[in-house]
């Protein structure tokens, strides 16, 4: 079992930076693929980017490509999300979810997933 709480999220101009931090508890979170997806009103809830458990293989959503880095820390059992050059799409909430397997895109595949952290980009 792994409980995941994520934190950092906030309202931001476009052009800003902000780093999400997800806290999990429980045991062998070296051994779980973490990842981000994100949710805006209206729309289905979508991947950004996941990181295997050694960190080895990282893959991202084309649209955050380039702007967005995916980092963990297995002393500390968390995962970031740095984001930067922030635009208003990028607004919706923010998960972060945990699977044994191997990194995947998909949600559906996803064990265990934090409450969500809200992000909204706007002048």
């Amino acid at each position: 079992q792994v409980q995941l709480v994520e934190s950092g999220g906030g309202l931001v101009q476009p052009g800003d930076s902000l780093r999400l931090s997800c806290a999990a508890s429980g045991r062998s979170f070296s051994s779980y693929a973490m990842a981000w997806f994100r949710q805006a009103p209206g729309k289905e809830r979508e991947f950004v980017a996941v990181i295997s458990w050694g960190a080895i293989n990282t893959y991202y959503a084309d649209s955050v490509k380039g702007r967005f880095t995916i980092s963990r820390d297995n002393a500390k059992n968390t995962v970031y999300l740095q984001m930067n050059s922030l635009r208003p799409e990028d607004t919706a909430v923010y998960y972060c979810a945990a699977d044994r397997g191997p990194p995947r895109t998909t949600p559906a595949v996803y064990a265990y997933w934090g409450q969500g952290t809200q992000v909204t980009v706007s002048s």
